[in-house]
């Protein structure tokens, strides 16, 4: 049987019929693999659930069982927020949150205060009809739920006041009944923020549910993605195959996650089963896998300066800080000036090899996917611009060279080029005209003075009128000039990656320590200086560590983000 999960289901704590316990024990008679419990504006059934699971994994390996501690599902913790767009109610869930993450628990607090108020209220209209109802009556009819319109449709059915919960709905708590009271909502964007910050995957729940029209549809798509919005359920127990069809566009124009999941509520939705939903449900175990990953924390690190002590070098502590990081899930994401073979070669050298590794190179004007070998973001300076840029700096008598995938492109060796090729180590190409050696362009241009750092600084300035819109020029020590696309840029870059791995910026970290980096601090949601940075650099950061690259002082910084303590 393939592997299948549900990562939408309820329990008695908020309005379905099982216990999170009872949800586990019925998760395994399914077969899942794994379930996320998602119960309305609550977190208190997940300890229940997770003492269940534990219990019954120990169970099994008491009595020397694998397979069978292997067959309880894992609980993925979640919630389902409810929210307000336009008069309409729209829920987004939360996957893989922090439950116990102070910022979300406050909200949650707020959020439960507010449904109080509101059932005081209600239930004072319902009284006013001649009903006899309480919060009280409520809560011991429902203990440890939060109370929603099912809770409320129930109790009229249980006590007479109704022939059925579908009655009730119409006569008393539907949308538009005269006993029916809206509490003060959220926005979904404000959700989508308060799941980030909780850690979460924020998860459009079944946007077809809706009854939206396609324009309306995607516009709050669009807006949540923009919020930060990760993932969007394409697979529901109600959809067609044309609904699914429908989200799954979605999900690839703004390059959201599939999620999916049966919406399980017991016996309050009679015919709709875990997993399974009416019957042709199935979300499969790549689902969450996808999810899991974009779960994890981004660390974009530069390279000379940052990672690497002054010989070039990884120490051992931080390798093996790196190897536990990597293993945790979380993404290294080498990110230097310096061409792709350099940093290739520094990666094998000092066996940084993990799985899932990009890299972004030549200050962003290149990105590189190590497991499949291929590019998978590239801008070049044209041809006609490198034309004049050399041009320019020879007439200066400045050094500068551009660079094919393999070779470093220049007119021959000078004292520039040995320093510079102590550290990068790749061919030369001497040839009389850069330019022409470089027909289909390059993702950067070079220029090196060994001394003087104004001198750099003018042929900077003279560049800007005739194509400083079409590429930036940015310092990565006292002496480079690094000249490469004006939509490149390390910061870009990072954007770019973050997006391409459906991880929110908010969970990008960047490590640097000069000016090219700044605009990388700049973008990530911890912008990270080292203590061997320039003031410019650290005032770009929201972190400075204590110690230098030579003293390893990005240690602290995996130690307190991104190790299990």
């Amino acid at each position: 049987m393939k592997p299948m999960v549900d990562l939408h289901v309820h329990s008695n704590c908020s309005d379905g019929t099982l216990s999170p316990a009872g949800l586990v024990d019925y998760a395994m008679e399914k077969q899942l693999q794994a379930f996320a419990l998602t119960d309305h504006d609550t977190v208190q059934g997940l300890p229940e659930a997770f003492s269940r699971a534990a219990r019954l994994r120990e169970q099994y390996l008491q009595n020397g069982d694998l397979s069978g501690a292997d067959s309880v599902p894992e609980i993925i913790p979640g919630v389902e927020l409810s929210t307000e767009y336009h008069g309409k109610d729209i829920h987004v869930v939360g996957l893989f949150i922090d439950p116990e993450n102070q910022t979300f628990q406050t909200y949650l607090t707020q959020f439960v205060e507010s449904r109080n108020l509101r059932n005081e209220k209600m239930c004072a209209l319902l009284r006013d009809a001649g009903i006899d109802i309480s919060c009280e009556a409520l809560a011991a009819e429902f203990p440890n739920s939060v109370i929603t319109r099912a809770h409320y449709a129930k109790y009229l059915f249980n006590h007479g006041y109704t022939n059925s919960i579908k009655e009730a709905f119409e006569r008393y708590v539907g949308d538009h009944c005269p006993y029916y009271l809206p509490r003060e909502k959220v926005t979904p964007a404000q959700a989508v923020e308060m799941i980030l910050a909780a850690d979460g995957v924020p998860v459009l729940a079944h946007p077809i549910l809706y009854g939206m029209g396609t324009k309306t549809l995607d516009t709050l798509v669009a807006e949540l993605k923009e919020a930060g919005l990760m993932g969007i359920e394409a697979l529901y127990s109600t959809y067609n195959p044309s609904n699914e069809r429908h989200i799954r566009r979605l999900a690839d124009k703004y390059h959201l996650l599939i999620s999916g999941g049966s919406d399980f509520h017991g016996t309050n939705k009679p015919k709709l089963d875990l997993a399974v939903g009416y019957g042709n449900l199935c979300v499969p175990a790549s689902v969450l896998e996808d999810i899991r990953a974009a779960s994890k924390k981004l660390l974009f690190t530069d390279m000379d300066g940052t990672l690497l002590l002054g010989d070039s070098t990884v120490s051992p502590a931080m390798r093996a800080a790196l190897d536990r990081m990597t293993a945790e899930g979380h993404h290294l994401i080498l990110s230097s000036g310096r061409p792709l073979p350099s940093i290739l070669e520094v990666r094998e050298q000092e066996r940084l090899i993990y799985p899932n590794m990009l890299i972004l190179s030549n200050n962003g004007a290149l990105v590189y996917d190590c497991d499949k070998k291929r590019n998978i973001l590239e801008y070049r300076i044209c041809a006609e611009d490198i034309a004049y840029i050399v041009h320019a700096a020879q007439t200066r008598g400045l050094h500068i060279h551009g660079y094919t995938d393999t070779e470093i492109v220049c007119r021959g060796m000078n004292a520039e080029l040995a320093f510079y090729t102590r550290r990068i180590h790749m061919p030369l190409k001497c040839v009389d005209d850069i330019a022409a050696a470089l027909p289909e362009g390059c993702f950067k241009l070079q220029a090196i003075h060994l001394t003087d750092k104004s001198i750099l600084e003018d042929f900077r300035l003279s560049l800007l009128d005739y194509c400083g819109g079409r590429i930036q020029m940015i310092f990565s020590n006292e002496q480079y000039l690094e000249i490469l696309p004006a939509v490149a840029g390390k910061g870009n870059a990072l954007r770019f990656i973050a997006d391409f791995l459906h991880v929110p910026l908010s969970r990008t970290f960047a490590c640097g320590d000069a000016e090219n980096d700044i605009s990388m601090l700049q973008a990530a949601g911890t912008g990270i200086a080292m203590a061997n940075a320039p003031e410019a650099v650290k005032k770009a950061a929201h972190i400075v560590t204590a110690k230098s690259n030579d003293e390893d002082g990005m240690l602290e910084i995996l130690e307190q983000y991104f190790l299990p303590h």
